[in-house]
């Protein structure tokens, strides 16, 4: 899981600064350690780094390269909206959250053979780079925020999980969503994620408190409150339950 707080200015500027070697350019960006692709300014995917070939188990980079465009895919328009994707090649600089990642149009495409994960969300964060006037590139780095493998019906119960952490765990209701009796889906899940989906729950919750704890700007009770619980609850216990600390020492631990 990638920081979506990182300052991708930074990026941005160092490829400003290298505009004039595209080679170079590319070399740069090749060394990250997160998924990187480029288009060029008519929405044609020009270049992928390693991290995003390793990342979707792409063998060639050649049957996305000049090929695939971000501007004519479906896919991605009926996701993101025409708006969005027109104001990033105008040159605006986008952030979208929780971008459901359509692993299955590479398979679809030929691209790949098979799915390496069963899905994935990821931030995309999209910046301009222009060369004077013109805008020559457009740099997507992908922030995976959650990758599921697995037996399908169980990564479909942590998605369900993972997008209602807020309300109230309700096993009947994953179950009702993914139309398959709860009993047997509480079985499964145990078998397959080696907890039981309550855990999950309660683990999935403490990684957002946790999140919220790391912001300085929030107080441990309005870290909490953030997230539904009370910092003089019950909750309190769970989570020391799961990170061996006390809320303040968690947040002290950042010292």
């Amino acid at each position: 899981m990638m920081n979506s707080q990182y300052d991708f200015s930074k990026l941005s500027d160092s490829f400003q600064a290298l505009i004039g070697n595209k080679e170079l350019s590319f070399q740069f960006y090749d060394m990250f350690p997160f998924p990187v692709e480029i288009f060029g300014a008519k929405g044609t995917t020009v270049f992928l780094n390693r991290a995003f070939l390793d990342w979707n188990d792409v063998k060639d980079a050649n049957l996305i390269v000049g090929i695939y465009n971000l501007w004519k895919d479906p896919v991605c328009l009926e996701i993101m909206g025409k708006k969005v994707i027109d104001g990033i090649f105008n040159g605006e600089t986008v952030t979208f959250p929780d971008f459901p990642v359509p692993i299955y149009d590479l398979v679809d495409r030929s691209v790949i053979d098979e799915k390496p994960y069963e899905s994935a969300y990821t931030d995309l964060f999209f910046f301009p780079i222009w060369d004077g006037d013109r805008l020559a590139y457009v740099v997507c780095v992908f922030i995976v925020k959650r990758m599921y493998q697995g037996r399908q019906d169980v990564v479909k119960a942590k998605e369900y999980i993972d997008n209602h952490w807020l309300d109230e765990f309700d096993s009947k209701a994953v179950g009702k969503a993914l139309n398959i009796s709860h009993a047997h889906l509480r079985a499964l899940f145990k078998q397959h994620a080696g907890m039981t989906m309550h855990d999950y729950y309660k683990k999935v919750k403490v990684d957002h408190v946790k999140e919220k704890l790391a912001d300085r700007n929030l107080s441990i009770a309005e870290a909490f409150a953030a997230c539904g619980e009370d910092s003089r609850g019950a909750f309190v216990r769970t989570f020391k339950e799961l990170t061996g600390m006390t809320p303040t020492e968690y947040r002290n631990s950042f010292k």
